[in-house]
């Protein structure tokens, strides 16, 4: 698996610097449109928080958006932590591939 060695964005990355702050948001203005505490956008926001796929139409509905925006950015940076963690890059390393016989 080829991945780049750059780190990629992340959701809170491209939601603060792509959407709050060019908008002039506060992350209670989005918490509200969303319909969620305002503690799951700053968690969002922060890192603390991952994309999920409900959490992902709220965001497209919002910002006009596809919710498979909000999942590839999530899912390029899940990847990326996972290849450049050693912890789980020997635990990635340790699967094998199954063998069929015909």
């Amino acid at each position: 698996m080829l991945l780049t060695t750059r780190k990629p964005a992340t959701v809170g990355e491209i939601l603060s610097e792509e959407f709050i702050e060019p908008l002039q948001l506060t992350q209670g203005a989005v918490a509200e449109a969303m319909g969620v505490p305002r503690k799951h956008v700053n968690e969002l926001c922060t890192g603390r928080r991952a994309v999920t796929a409900p959490t992902a139409l709220m965001l497209a509905r919002v910002f006009g958006t596809s919710p498979d925006f909000w999942l590839n950015v999530q899912r390029r940076s899940d990847l990326w932590e996972a290849m450049n963690s050693p912890q789980e890059r020997a635990r990635i390393e340790r699967a094998r591939p199954i063998r069929q016989t015909a």
